[in-house]
């Protein structure tokens, strides 16, 4: 498969795409596009993520936001333009002008570096705690498992489930699901996690404990990128918000300037209505 780098230009589709474009950042997205069919849900998006920070992605359903991250780690293909983490383009090898697919082999070792949580969990079911955060150091990475089996009680530990190590996911709440999943992804030692709305299936009085866990992260330096409705998270952790409407970046920048002093009526429009 390969893609054209060529991309519509961001001004002419209506975006005000970031100002703040750090070519040195971990994470460069650069004028991607793509597209489901006719209907294209990104539009020529451009963004940097700095070293150490916690960008969140806020928009409408369907503005772009869970697909944009899931082309980050090529769970979804682009049509156009670059994804580069760590000074590696995601997904492709470069030829000419063009993106040409990996394999699939070398895409999972790119993930290696890129850890996911996922809004609905996504555990084994026939496997504990425990080995739910094993299982990618000993059957991806080789990991020994003595070595992951000490890792995971770490892990388990610091997202504050030391004594549920041996429950089946099935006797777990879904906070505690999820807080598995946050230390499954830690497992690989990622340099980057994404969050696709972390709390958005889970009951209002067990979200607290997932985000409690996330600011942990945030205050550890870990580079993350999520996407949430959770302003009040926005507004105490995130060094950048990006507000998407219609697969556009529509404001982006501190929370300072776009929770509390928004400059599109869209962004306005959207703030109002999660109040």
């Amino acid at each position: 498969m390969t893609v054209n780098e060529s991309t519509q230009s961001a001004a002419h589709a209506g975006a005000e795409q970031p100002s703040r474009f750090d070519p040195n950042a971990l994470v460069q997205i650069r004028r991607v596009r793509k597209s489901f069919g006719a209907h294209q849900v990104l539009r020529d998006i451009s963004l940097s993520v700095p070293a150490g920070s916690v960008t969140v992605l806020l928009g409408p359903s369907g503005s772009g936001k869970s697909t944009l991250l899931r082309c980050i780690n090529h769970l979804e293909t682009i049509d156009g333009g670059r994804i580069i983490v760590d000074g590696d383009l995601i997904g492709y090898r470069r030829v000419g002008n063009k993106n040409h697919e990996m394999t699939p082999r070398q895409i999972a070792k790119q993930r290696e570096n890129i850890g996911m949580v996922f809004q609905k969990f996504n555990l084994f079911p026939h496997m504990t705690a425990l080995e739910n955060v094993m299982e990618a150091p000993v059957g991806v990475a080789k990991r020994s498992k003595a070595e992951s089996k000490q890792r995971a009680l770490d892990l388990l530990a610091r997202v504050g489930l030391a004594d549920f190590a041996g429950h089946y996911p099935a006797q777990l709440s879904g906070g505690q699901q999820q807080r598995v999943a946050i230390a499954r992804a830690l497992a690989m030692d990622p340099k980057l996690m994404l969050f696709d709305e972390p709390t958005s299936a889970l009951d209002p009085e067990l979200v607290g404990d997932v985000l409690d866990v996330m600011r942990e992260l945030a205050n550890e330096g870990m580079t993350m990128i999520v996407v949430t409705h959770e302003i009040g998270f926005a507004r105490g952790v995130a060094d950048q918000v990006v507000f998407m409407d219609g697969g556009l970046v529509v404001e982006s920048g501190p929370p300072s300037e776009v929770l509390d002093n928004p400059q599109r009526q869209r962004t306005r429009n959207f703030l109002e209505s999660v109040k």
